[in-house]
């Protein structure tokens, strides 16, 4: 059963949700990063249907996400890979997974170390000013309509909630304010 898209609204966390928010889809993009590139492969590492498999793989291909490359010519067979606007979703799946590994695994941490290949340490996702050139906390961070935005959705059109926020505060909305203890 197909979700309703959301394309319509105007927001890159929605475009990017159609794209790559499907169910299964960032399990998918995980395996094929860790190198599992065939559909029989797929299938068994993630216990998924053939059918929603090859829907997902479809529609990663069709969005530029990923590419086939024909391993065997009879029976005609293809191995997937990511492309450079796939790869560009690790740092997502590494967020993802970071965050799991904090909150969902407890003190034992997650099952999987990703470090860097020249030196061997563990990496982080984290959120960088690049004038500052120093890490921010998401309690730094305000948000706001982009300057090239010259109008808002209408009333009642998917967004326009938001863009009123975004659009009526000056110096942007705080994304992750945090609330003082009463106790």
């Amino acid at each position: 059963m197909k979700r309703t898209a959301l394309s319509g609204h105007p927001c890159s966390i929605a475009h990017a949700l159609d794209v790559a928010g499907e169910w299964w889809t960032p399990l998918i993009l995980r395996d094929i990063a860790y190198g599992i590139r065939r559909f029989v492969e797929l299938q068994a590492d993630l216990g998924i249907s053939a059918n929603v498999l090859a829907d997902r793989l479809e529609t990663l291909i069709a969005n530029g996400i990923l590419e086939t490359h024909i391993y065997q010519q009879r029976p005609k067979r293809s191995e997937y890979h990511l492309t450079e606007k796939g790869t560009d979703l690790i740092p997502a799946l590494l967020a993802l997974m970071r965050w799991g590994d904090r909150w969902t695994w407890g003190n034992a941490g997650g099952p999987v170390s990703v470090s860097h290949r020249d030196c061997g340490r563990e990496v982080t996702v984290e959120i960088r000013c690049p004038h500052c050139e120093c890490s921010t906390a998401p309690a730094e961070l305000r948000a706001k309509l982009a300057e090239h935005v010259t109008h808002a959705p209408a009333n009642g059109d998917p967004g326009y909630v938001s863009a009123q926020r975004l659009g009526a505060a000056e110096s942007g909305v705080e994304l992750a304010r945090v609330r003082k203890s009463t106790a």
